[in-house]
């Protein structure tokens, strides 16, 4: 078992605290969403209260050949002193670490908060190569004595700021990564049964482990988004134009008699809503794709059906445990929306009912938060990538190297 905040005493302890703070920005660097600033708010305020000194860093975004004022984390510097009613001391450094930093880093007294520069403004933060990320780890070691880890959506990296640190100074880990793998771990290893997966997304080659895992582990598997068609079309139903993954067929029909094997209900749509065009206001009709019935082939699959709605649903409301990665249709277009956000409704029905239900972050985390169903459901993952590969089974480095109890 890791070790979290909890078993470190923080008074008069410096913190550095890797945090998730890439936040989508519009053209004028407002912040639009602040959701994983929010989260990460439980912790800075524990160590503060413990009497800490707390040094932030995140990365933003993905500079290229370094440094640029694009993805400076001076927007989220003025968000965290809004939120947190304090001075946050914050300088534009290229290099992330200089001396005027290390000398307000050793300046600080407790309940002083300070956030350091982008940490993708350095190339070695998340070089492929451990050694070459280790000057600066070190360098951000030497600032404090003790890393807290609360960016659970980096963790599936090894970056100098995510797991490099802990190779010089305690590592823990915060609240917000302590939440998530609660739920994930219970959900995968303990649930309240019957425990019921929906995936959606584009390639069922890019989720096949993921899927895998997940037949070992559910009772029901529900298939949505753009890679159902590629399980549709394995299964010997016409698509049309919609959207195929060619190199994953044979996966799908791999994966469709695995669970069957298995004993496990994988569940497709019987319906969708097609159109003319990848465009909103492109003619749209209900198509069945159940038997010898199939999308005409001027006709693309954006969103499943009312058919396919009433039977997710359903299963929802039938479920102990709901686990969600991955959108039923193109919810960013209003016409082609229904069927994420009736998922999304479902799950809060269900979450009022006693089920716990995850949403494995991404573009889930975005449709729920877009519908006003957050607030509803048991959780909301901060981490897309990072879930997908718990859910996988895979180690993850920016937990690994947390110290154990």
């Amino acid at each position: 078992m890791k070790k979290t905040i909890r078993d470190f005493d923080f008074a008069g302890r410096t913190a550095i605290v890797r945090c998730d703070f890439n936040v989508p920005l519009d053209a004028e660097r407002n912040i639009t969403d602040d959701t994983r600033i929010a989260g990460a708010l439980p912790t800075i305020r524990y160590l503060l209260g413990q009497g800490a000194k707390v040094i932030l860093m995140s990365h933003l975004g993905r500079p290229k050949g370094g440094a640029c004022s694009e993805f400076s984390l001076a927007p989220v510097a003025a968000d965290l002193a809004e939120k947190l009613g304090c001075t946050i001391w914050f300088e534009s450094v290229d290099t992330v670490v200089d001396d005027k930093v290390r000398e307000q880093a050793a300046s600080l007294k407790p309940g002083d908060v300070m956030l350091l520069e982008n940490t993708r403004f350095r190339s070695e933060e998340d070089d492929k190569d451990k050694a070459v990320q280790a000057p600066f780890a070190g360098e951000l070691a030497s600032l404090a004595d003790v890393f807290v880890n609360d960016a659970f959506g980096t963790a599936h990296r090894h970056h100098a700021s995510t797991a490099g640190v802990a190779d010089y100074i305690p590592a823990v880990m915060g609240f917000l990564m302590e939440k998530e793998l609660k739920y994930l771990g219970e959900a995968l290893e303990n649930p309240k049964r019957p425990l019921l997966a929906i995936l959606g997304g584009a390639k069922v080659s890019d989720k096949i482990l993921v899927i895998e895992s997940l037949i070992e582990k559910v009772d029901t598997l529900l298939i949505g988004g753009g890679m159902a068609f590629t399980f549709l079309k394995a299964g010997g139903i016409q698509i049309g134009k919609s959207l195929l993954d060619e190199e994953g067929l044979a996966l799908a029909a791999s994966l469709t008699a695995k669970a069957k094997e298995a004993g496990v209900r994988l569940l497709l749509p019987v319906d969708v809503v097609a159109a003319t065009a990848f465009d909103n206001d492109a003619p749209a009709s209900i198509c069945s794709v159940i038997a010898q019935e199939g999308i005409p082939d001027d006709r693309m699959g954006l969103d499943i059906g009312p058919g396919t709605i009433e039977l997710f649903t359903r299963e929802i409301a039938g479920a102990g445990t709901v686990l969600w990665n991955g959108p039923m249709g193109v919810f960013e277009m209003p016409n082609f929306a229904e069927g994420t956000r009736a998922v999304a409704e479902a799950m809060a029905e269900a979450t009022d009912g006693g089920a716990v239900t995850i949403i494995g972050g991404g573009d889930s985390a975005a449709a729920v938060t877009q519908f006003g169903f957050a607030e509803r459901m048991s959780h909301v993952s901060t981490g897309g990538g990072a879930s997908l590969e718990f859910i996988e089974g895979k180690t993850l480095p920016g937990v690994e190297v947390l110290n154990e109890k």
